[in-house]
């Protein structure tokens, strides 16, 4: 049986998996610091939800990767927590 570093290894050869897994990364990261925000906060998902006007399920689905939130949406998250939203381009 091979273990997930040897099956990243082996699909990362793959440019177009390669490609999609950097994309998903961004995502990821941007819901691990508004995870991070929010339990700093110490918000449910229920209270931030209900501070930024949106439903529960819509921060599930944004901590969990699966939804792509607007700069307004984090900037209300911002806010809500008590920090600033930051956007950089890095080369």
């Amino acid at each position: 049986m091979k273990t997930l570093a040897e099956l990243k290894a082996k699909y990362m050869q793959d440019a177009d998996f390669e490609e999609e897994y950097d994309l998903l990364e961004e995502t990821y990261r941007i819901a691990e610091k508004v995870i991070q925000a929010r339990i700093a906060a110490g918000l449910t998902q229920a209270e931030l939800a209900r501070i930024i006007g949106t439903k529960q399920a819509n921060i599930s689905r944004l901590e969990s990767g699966t939804y792509n939130p607007t700069v307004d949406l984090l900037m209300k998250i911002a806010e809500a927590t008590g920090n600033r939203l930051e956007v950089n381009f890095v080369n």
